[in-house]
């Protein structure tokens, strides 16, 4: 699925199951990071743009380096260590990594039939066991769509009922502006359609 896809949807489980912003972000980014070793398709672009001898960063370490039981350990216990419940964190971001690896699992292919992606849990120091999924959804179908505009509802909503958003996983300030924004849309909603049923 989408990076955005696993952020709403990690940021929602963080929202729901944390008791404060610090936790709730870095349950966030739990569900994000495994596609850090996304990372070399940039190095690949910009290998080819400048005429460089291409390269296969991409290819070689994405859903290879991140996405199995050395993500999942590594990820985690970086992510306790800024944790105020280290023991809560540690559980959810376990909880949300493997949720991402489903997730791709499931909804990550490619436009053509045969363009899958795999998971290599034992990654990068073995690709045994290859778990692949032949009616894997293509990443920009229907499926994945549905998904991400029920988390994006879903994490709108929890925006409203706990004043911050999936924005301050990278900028408080920027969250702030969000929040404000939404809840000055969400006023002007309530005047509006206030003011036309007391007519």
């Amino acid at each position: 699925m989408s990076p955005l896809t696993h952020l709403f949807g990690s940021w929602v489980i963080g929202a729901k199951a944390t008791d404060n912003l610090r936790d709730c972000r870095l349950v966030a980014l739990a569900g994000i990071l495994p596609d850090a070793d996304g990372f070399g398709l940039a190095l690949d672009l910009a290998n080819s743009a400048l005429g460089r001898k291409a390269t296969h960063f991409y290819e070689s370490y994405h859903h290879y380096l991140l996405h199995g039981a050395f993500g999942a350990v590594v990820l985690t216990l970086l992510l306790t260590c800024f944790a105020k419940q280290r023991w809560r964190v540690a559980i959810l971001s376990l909880i949300v990594f493997h949720l991402h690896l489903l997730c791709d699992f499931i909804g990550s292919r490619g436009p053509s039939p045969e363009d899958l992606w795999p998971i290599f849990y034992f990654g990068p120091f073995d690709k045994v066991p290859m778990w692949i999924w032949k009616g894997q959804w293509r990443l920009d179908g229907w499926q994945n769509k549905l998904v991400f505009l029920v988390v994006f509802t879903w994490a709108i909503k929890l925006t409203f009922a706990h004043g911050h958003s999936v924005v301050g996983v990278f900028n408080s300030r920027a969250d702030a502006v969000v929040v404000g924004v939404l809840r000055g849309w969400q006023a002007s909603l309530r005047r509006h359609f206030g003011a036309g049923t007391s007519e």
